[in-house]
């Protein structure tokens, strides 16, 4: 989830900075495993310091409607142009993880390697205290309350400690149906997390890409980012709080790219490359005020957001 200063617009979200260091939880490593020695099949299932966010990284493509214009003045662009007009292969995509929130065999509550130990992270501005009792309704609703000592007990869900142990690869797609609200202090998220290799180190920006964040200081903005390889957008005017939108994101090796309601709001020209894997991570987190993101009101006692049908195609 990003956290650089805020741009022009007030967000704090915009390209990351090419070098990834430890960089914004206090992490704790995520387990190892060499790539070679992990199986590339479909798992199915039946049930950092903040980066600086350069502005000038991407440059994204023009929208209009669901058509994406390309401006064909950078090498990227062009590359993007050449790569259109190839002959596309077809295949159909089928569905590898589509378990609910309440599923424990794909879904571990509270518990991420993306958080410090003792599942409190002031140093990223949040106010959250995660752990095992903090998890979303079976509907989805993903809540903050209020808790003593200036914490709120926040929910949180991944992938990485379930007894599943799914994991997003290259080209997958993932989707899923989101309602925000422009509550102060609110900071939805859905993103990603991923393992480090087996010599320690962690993968190129641990894995991570922002499919969404979300400040009420914002509140017809998405922030999002591909930490793995740097680039960012922030997407104004493409969702509206209290209201429902479809969100894809495709990880393609060399393009990530971003859908909402089915219009294309940013493809970064980058990718994950083709060794990424990483965990899904869906969480609501508490602004504590820094980068222009106000902390909840004194009468606020509990924040919350929806995310529903979250679905991952192969």
């Amino acid at each position: 989830m990003c956290g650089a200063r805020p741009s022009a617009s007030g967000s704090r979200c915009g390209s990351p900075s090419a070098s990834e260091p430890e960089r914004k939880r206090g992490r704790q490593a995520p387990s190892a495993l060499p790539h070679a020695l992990v199986p590339r099949g479909p798992m199915i299932f039946t049930g950092t310091e903040r980066p600086v966010r350069r502005t000038t990284a991407v440059r994204p493509a023009e929208t209009t409607g669901s058509t994406v214009t390309t401006q064909p003045d950078t090498p990227q662009n062009a590359s993007h142009a050449a790569h259109d007009a190839l002959p596309r292969q077809h295949h159909q995509r089928r569905v590898v993880f589509d378990a609910p929130f309440t599923d424990r065999s794909a879904w571990a509550v509270g518990r991420t390697s993306a958080y410090p130990d003792g599942g409190r992270n002031p140093g990223d501005n949040k106010l959250d205290q995660i752990g095992p009792a903090y998890g979303p309704t079976d509907a989805g609703v993903f809540r903050a309350r209020r808790a003593p000592g200036g914490l709120w007990h926040t929910d949180l869900v991944s992938t990485e400690y379930a007894p599943g142990g799914f994991e997003l690869l290259p080209d997958d797609e993932l989707t899923a149906t989101c309602v925000v609200h422009a509550t102060l202090g609110a900071w939805p998220a859905l993103w990603t997390w991923g393992r480090d290799t087996a010599t320690g180190s962690p993968q190129p920006g641990h894995g991570e890409i922002d499919l969404f964040e979300y400040h009420s200081t914002n509140p017809r903005l998405l922030e999002l980012s591909n930490h793995v390889r740097p680039a960012g957008h922030e997407a104004a005017d493409v969702i509206a709080p209290g209201r429902p939108f479809r969100l894809r994101v495709r990880f393609g090796t060399d393009d990530v790219s971003w859908s909402v309601d089915d219009d294309v709001v940013f493809r970064d020209g980058r990718g994950v490359g083709p060794r990424w894997r990483a965990w899904p991570v869906v969480n609501i987190s508490v602004a504590a005020g820094a980068y222009g993101h106000r902390p909840p009101g004194p009468r606020t006692d509990l924040l919350h957001w929806e995310c529903a049908d979250l679905t991952v195609t192969r």
